[in-house]
């Protein structure tokens, strides 16, 4: 039985990602990706960044499950074997990273996985890294389009906890981690990607 899932959106916004990421990666060394998913992203920027190693984890043992099955099928030799990483835990299996990478959790989760996720960028990463963060968000000076609106009633109805973000909420974490904001990049269907930089 073959293990490797599917998600669609990886296929439309793994390009766009990728050419963000390439202004923002440094050119060697440790990529952390928390809440690799399907494991489709990893493989895919392993092979686009051959000079850096990437780590894929996730918390859930059937992704973590398609990414080895990823990896054995397609993967290189800078792609490392899946991880278990809870965002939201106070210990990592990870403890130094030299950029960290995170798609499409932070709606997706309760809101303690993302104060996880900045207190694990405060713990891992060394001054001067990234933490790159993409998804939709809510934003005071940008109208959020009818089709996100629609997209976070349908989350909330799923599980209350989860949700669009507001972008000020999360950079007030950032900041409160010592991770300071210091881009915001428009991506292809009402995303964002958002670069922090550790102090």
């Amino acid at each position: 039985m073959d293990d490797r899932r599917h998600a669609p959106a990886t296929q439309r916004n793994r390009e766009p990602i990728g050419d963000c990421l390439a202004d923002i990666l440094p050119a060697t060394g440790l990529v952390l990706e928390v809440a690799s998913g399907s494991g489709e992203h990893a493989l895919f920027f392993a092979r686009r960044f051959p000079a850096l190693e990437w780590q894929p984890s996730d918390p859930d043992a059937d992704a973590i499950r398609s990414i080895a099955a990823w990896r054995e099928a397609e993967g290189t030799a800078n792609l490392r074997a899946p991880v278990m990483l809870d965002a939201s835990a106070p210990d990592w299996p990870v403890d130094r990273a030299d950029a960290m990478l995170c798609v499409n959790m932070v709606h997706i989760s309760p809101w303690d996985a993302t104060i996880g996720l900045f207190a694990g960028a405060a713990r891992v990463l060394p001054a001067g890294a990234p933490l790159v963060i993409y998804g939709p968000f809510r934003s005071a000076d940008i109208p959020t389009a009818p089709s996100n609106l629609e997209f976070d009633r349908s989350l909330k109805m799923r599980d209350p906890r989860w949700g669009l973000r507001d972008l000020a909420d999360v950079d007030a974490l950032a900041q409160a981690n010592g991770l300071m904001p210091k881009a915001r990049h428009g991506m292809p269907a009402n995303n964002m990607l958002l670069e922090f930089r550790r102090l």
